[in-house]
């Protein structure tokens, strides 16, 4: 599979072509130093040989943001350092830290935006993310990765609703202005061997904002600069964020938040055509920067498919390396049928919105970790029969129950509509699963498998097939007439 190959990043290479994009654990203390949970969190992605690990975004400055990582100082450099050795104990897995500079929110809905930032305060932020790197670098990390997305400082500059004027606005070459200064200001302070990524948007889904065609001319310009890798993302932005009165402004409550963390409604590897027309571009300009992207990827078929038609070179797959952190060493084993498979529930988002330790809802209750993996435990089975499935039609819905299995973590729920390919809907840890998707005059299949927590799936239920009745739009009073 070439997504088992390794890749080679200006001399990082990654053992594999699988990416952990950074996901915000909410694992630091208030304080920004690494605990024992947080690193535990890293080491156990490297137990699953997941290619290149990227660190959950470190600020560079000292504002306040509840339980984030910090790169801002040097006294945080011995703790990054130990997380860092016990990866590179673990495997061989490459680990870079995701770099990030934030503007301020208040709880009013009151944010600060580009144009507020003086030159003067353009000038430390360069500075600071000159130092950062350099401290990336003595802590022993493979790399580091800028963050030019979402609704953080780069990206703000990069948008097409930057509203400076002056030379880091008003033109394409204005909003890149502030990424040439930040990326000439690290070459300088860690010299040219040091890999440093960026993450950065295809596309940022907002009124006005940029587009693919923008994109494209923004990553030719930063593999001109000689980023190691494209990072892309989509969306996450506080121009579209709905503000809940007394809470600070969330970036992943908008639309553009719905694209950057799409949901189960949404189709699989949907951002990876914007990844493709990208890279496509700049290699057409003569570079081969490898580029990367994430959105509902998790399944190793669409994973393998988007490597192999050229859309990307490495695949980032966040909440389903979350929910199962051994998904490289399944795929390797030939064991899908064991990956624990994210259903994009979106508790973890939740779970960061409100500032609190990110987990899984798919793992045992009350672990703060994946649990660890078992090749050798026995599948669930059902007491008797095949789970006892049964369905009913119900206003405008198909409603499921099952027979309990001892020993079961979770309920795969799978579903075919007419002759389409069956596959796994949701999982669920109750007996019981609405469909509120089906249209009438289709038929649907479904059956369940009980599966334990390291993804052991039992035999399938019995299949049960439900045919909805087309309902009659003629008023009841009409039909009595």
């Amino acid at each position: 599979m070439k997504l088992l190959e390794p890749l080679d990043i200006q001399g990082m290479v990654l053992p594999n072509r699988v990416m952990v994009p950074a996901m915000v654990t909410r694992l630091a203390d208030e304080e920004g130093w690494v605990t024992q949970e947080i690193s535990d969190r890293y080491v156990r992605y490297a137990q699953g040989n997941v290619g290149l690990i990227i660190v959950e975004a470190m600020a560079i400055h000292h504002s306040n943001s509840g339980p984030l990582l910090r790169i801002s100082d040097d006294k945080f450099v011995p703790g990054l350092a130990d997380m860092v050795k016990r990866v590179h104990d673990t495997s061989n897995s490459m680990i870079v830290p995701q770099i990030i500079h934030f503007m301020k929110v208040a709880k009013s809905g009151w944010r600060q935006t580009v144009d507020m930032l003086s030159l003067e305060d353009i000038e430390r932020i360069i500075e600071q993310f000159g130092d950062a790197v350099a401290r990336a670098r003595e802590a022993g990390f493979d790399g580091a990765e800028l963050h030019s997305a979402h609704a953080y400082t780069l990206a703000s500059f990069l948008s097409r609703r930057n509203p400076r004027k002056d030379e880091y606005g008003g033109t394409l070459e204005g909003r890149l202005h502030l990424i040439g200064r930040v990326m000439e200001n690290i070459r300088r302070k860690v010299g040219p061997d040091f890999p440093v990524g960026i993450r950065f948007l295809s596309e940022e889904f907002i009124k006005d904002g940029y587009t693919v065609a923008d994109s494209k001319l923004i990553a030719l310009r930063l593999a001109q600069l000689g980023f190691a890798y494209l990072s892309l993302s989509v969306g996450g932005k506080f121009e579209d964020a709905e503000h809940v009165p007394g809470h600070v402004p969330y970036p992943y409550t908008g639309y553009s938040g719905d694209r950057c963390m799409p949901g189960a409604w949404y189709p699989a590897a949907l951002h990876a055509g914007l990844a493709g027309e990208i890279k496509e571009f700049i290699n057409s300009k003569g570079y081969d920067t490898p580029i990367a992207a994430a959105g509902k990827i998790s399944d190793p078929a669409d994973a393998e498919r988007v490597l192999t038609e050229g859309k990307m070179d490495f695949v980032g797959i966040a909440r389903g390396l979350l929910a199962d952190p051994d998904w490289v060493k399944k795929v390797r084993r030939g064991e899908n049928d064991r990956i624990i498979k994210c259903d994009y529930c979106n508790v973890c988002k939740h779970l960061d919105g409100t500032h609190n330790k990110v987990i899984c809802f798919l793992w045992p209750k009350g672990e703060m970790q994946a649990p660890a993996d078992d090749a050798s435990a026995a599948a669930p089975a059902w007491s008797a029969g095949h789970g006892n499935l049964r369905a009913k039609v119900e206003n405008g819905s198909i409603v499921l129950q099952w027979d309990k299995a001892p020993g079961t973590a979770r309920y795969d729920v799978y579903r075919a509509s007419d002759d389409g390919e069956i596959q796994v809907e949701d999982a669920v840890k109750v007996t019981r699963w609405v469909d509120t998707t089906i249209l009438a005059g289709m038929s649907y299949r479904y059956y369940v498998r009980a599966c334990s927590a390291t993804g052991q799936a039992s035999v399938p239920s019995n299949t049960v097939v439900v045919e909805p009745e087309i309902p009659s739009y003629v008023p009841q009073t009409a039909e009595a007439l």
